[in-house]
């Protein structure tokens, strides 16, 4: 069976500022997203890799007082309460149960799976009939640097962004698997596929920024192996923390499938 190893380390000392970055960077295009599906009281919905499980608390909410959320991951990071159920559960070799779910929602899950698409067919197998999914992914290959301090500091960017990429293809994380959900959800029998590409400004104060700042740390082994010093990893950090620094996100791909039927 191919495996791959996921490239980002959540265990990683500075874990908790990590998952509130991604909250507050990803989060209001996710919410926004999961809105407009009109989820509300009564619907069962799934959450898979989860992390932090703020997506699966607003869903709780959302959904209370007669609907249910079912929370998983490998190693979940809340426990369960009220109409919010936590599992540790792997997508890829655990079952799921078959149309059970008006919502699925993964966010930069399948991209670290070898298995993506099979992996999405059963999330679209698990939906009830009329029922949602929505995956969120990022297109990596697009992230360009608009503005630096000066030549030798976007060349250095430049640098991490080629070895981040190295470091990335090493451990089976499809780069462009944003671009690619539409036609797998078209593959695995939803309709209604809206695929939204979202695309934020870097600088300073973005916590897009502070979750990159974040990866020299959690990828430092593998950026070194790329060919990056330690010194360049030190110099890289001030480079984007600069206060003239801008750079454009890599694409957010926000998609909606639907299960026909109802």
């Amino acid at each position: 069976m191919v495996t791959c190893t996921y490239v980002f380390d959540d265990r990683h000392v500075h874990e908790e500022d990590w998952h509130r970055c991604l909250s507050a960077a990803h989060d209001p295009l996710t919410l926004a997203r999961l809105a407009e599906t009109g989820v509300g009281a009564g619907w069962r919905c799934l959450e898979v890799g989860a992390g932090a499980g703020d997506v699966s608390v607003w869903l709780a909410d959302r959904v209370a007082p007669t609907g249910s959320v079912l929370m998983t991951d490998l190693r979940p990071m809340r426990e369960s309460r009220g109409n919010l159920v936590v599992r540790e559960h792997d997508v890829v070799t655990d079952p799921l149960p078959v149309e059970s779910f008006d919502l699925v929602v993964a966010r930069l899950v399948l991209r670290h799976l070898p298995q993506r698409e099979a992996v999405l067919a059963k999330l679209a197998r698990s939906l009830k009939p009329g029922g949602w999914l929505q995956i969120d992914e990022f297109d990596t290959s697009y992230e360009p640097l608009l503005l630096a301090a000066d030549e030798d500091s976007a060349l250095l960017y430049e640098k991490f962004l080629t070895a981040k990429a190295v470091v990335m293809r090493s451990a089976g994380v499809d780069e462009e698997w944003g671009r690619r959900v539409p036609l797998a959800m078209h593959r695995a029998g939803l309709v209604d596929v809206d695929p939204r590409p979202h695309v934020q400004l870097r600088h300073r104060g973005s916590a897009d920024l502070r979750l990159l700042v974040h990866r020299l740390d959690h990828m430092r082994d593998g950026l070194l192996a790329a060919g990056m010093t330690e010194a360049e990893l030190v110099r890289v950090r001030a480079v984007m923390l600069h206060p003239e620094f801008r750079a454009a996100s890599s694409l957010m791909y926000s998609v909606h499938g639907r299960k026909a039927g109802r």
